[in-house]
Order: C-alpha cells, then sequence, then structure tokens
C-alpha cells in the first residue's frame, strides 16, 4: 500500500495529470486503476506481494553506540554484511543485536568510506546513510 500510494502521489505530480482532473475522473466513478490508464495507458498494471520485506525502517531517534542491543542493532549489522558484499574493504560482522567494538569498527569504517566523521557510532546520518547504501547495493527499490 505504501508504495502504491508513493507512486500514485508521484504521478499525480506529473505537470499533464493535475490532481483535480484524477478527482473529476473519480467522481466518474473510474476505479484508481482506470484512472492511471486513463493518463499512462492500458498496459498500466501494478504489482502486488504478498510480504515486503528488507526496507529499511527509520532511525530510532537514539544513537546506537557500543552497549547498544536489540533490532536496531540487528538491522544494521544485516545491512552493514549486505554492503560490505559490494564494499570488500568493509568487513563482515556478526549479527547477534550486540553493539560491541567490531559493529563499532565495521561502521567506522563505512563512516570512512563514505566520508561521514569516523565516530564508530550510528548517529541520524549514520543511519541514513547505511539505508541510502544497502537500498542502492540490495536494490529493493526496483520493480522488475
Amino acid at each position: 500500500m505504501i508504495f502504491s500510494l508513493f507512486l500514485f502521489t508521484l504521478y499525480a505530480l506529473a505537470e499533464w495529470m493535475t490532481q483535480w482532473g484524477s478527482k473529476y475522473l473519480g467522481d466518474q466513478g473510474y476505479a484508481p486503476i482506470e484512472i492511471l490508464r486513463y493518463y499512462y495507458g492500458e498496459s498500466m498494471y501494478i504489482n502486488t506481494a504478498e510480504q515486503i520485506s528488507g526496507i529499511p525502517s527509520s532511525w530510532p531517534g537514539y544513537d546506537l553506540t557500543i552497549g547498544s542491543r536489540g533490532d536496531k542493532v540487528r538491522q544494521i549489522q544485516q545491512q552493514l554484511n549486505r554492503i560490505a558484499k559490494d564494499y570488500p574493504s568493509l568487513p563482515t560482522i556478526a549479527v547477534d543485536g550486540v553493539y560491541g567494538e567490531s559493529t563499532a569498527n565495521a561502521v567506522r569504517k563505512f563512516q570512512n568510506i563514505f566520508g561521514l566523521p569516523q565516530t564508530g557510532i550510528v548517529d541520524y546520518p549514520t543511519w541514513y546513510k547505511i539505508s541510502e547504501i544497502y537500498v542502492g547495493v540490495s536494490r529493493i527499490a526496483e520493480l522488475n
């Protein structure tokens, strides 16, 4: 649902597809897919999935540092390991949900590679840079 809302919003911003035009068609009884096909042609279709996974979640609102534990740490560890497949100078680490010295070292190396201050702490900018690179290397944002 989130992806379809994002895509619909994105396409609704096209210069030749006005929001009011879409509303008018909706008022005439057109279904959302019919409105899209009106603007984009009959070959328009919507992919669906039973389950969507691997999508990074938002920054937790606090820094991850040595001693941090839990799902957010596990997520960062998994993402760093996936990134390491494309950036071999980035060390792989245990995915155990515990932010230890090896996780801090991997974060520090990531920060070095991507031009961030090398603190070994997953702060707001580091969280989103890891998410950005993870999405790029895992290609989860691409539709087949």
